[in-house]
């Protein structure tokens, strides 16, 4: 039986949140970032690119934008998250449109699970997730031990 080992990371009281919205979901997006902005603007935002913009002018919030979904911005996400740079991920996908960039909207949803990331993909999980207690501590996020894996992986 294979034993995984752990490492903890822990998330600052000041959580990196990452927004994302599929084309029929911005207003939602928007909506709900406008009705939570006071709690957003103590954390540090990010999101791909159409949508950081709009959150951004709707609630006057600093929202570093990446490049939209489509182009990359889903994949440029991912890699923030692998780096340790994204906390928690609010993303609104429409279940209903099938998207042009699905295998990379899979792929962002696969890292999130990988390292552990809590991710919100509709409104009523985005409210729970912002109103609980852990947005106002440090928490001891638990993300499987990589290194162990890659020497397995390469024999050493």
């Amino acid at each position: 039986m294979k034993v995984t080992q752990y490492i903890t990371v822990d998330m600052g009281l000041g959580k990196r949140i990452a927004l994302v919205a599929h084309d029929n979901m911005k207003q939602e997006m928007i909506d709900w970032a406008t009705e939570h902005r006071q709690e957003l603007s103590q954390h540090t935002l990010c999101g791909t690119g159409t949508t950081a913009g709009l959150v951004s002018r709707a609630t006057g919030l600093t929202v570093t934008g990446y490049r939209s979904g489509p182009l990359g911005g889903d994949m440029q996400l991912g890699s923030r998250i692998t780096e340790g740079e994204i906390d928690l991920m609010v993303f609104f996908w429409d279940p209903l449109t099938q998207q042009p960039h699905d295998p990379d909207v899979k792929a962002l949803l696969r890292i999130a699970a990988l390292y552990n990331i809590p991710v919100a993909t509709n409104r009523a999980t985005a409210d729970f997730l912002l109103s609980s207690p852990l947005m106002h501590e440090t928490y001891p996020r638990r993300l499987m031990d990589f290194s162990q894996h890659m020497q397995a992986r390469i024999g050493d």
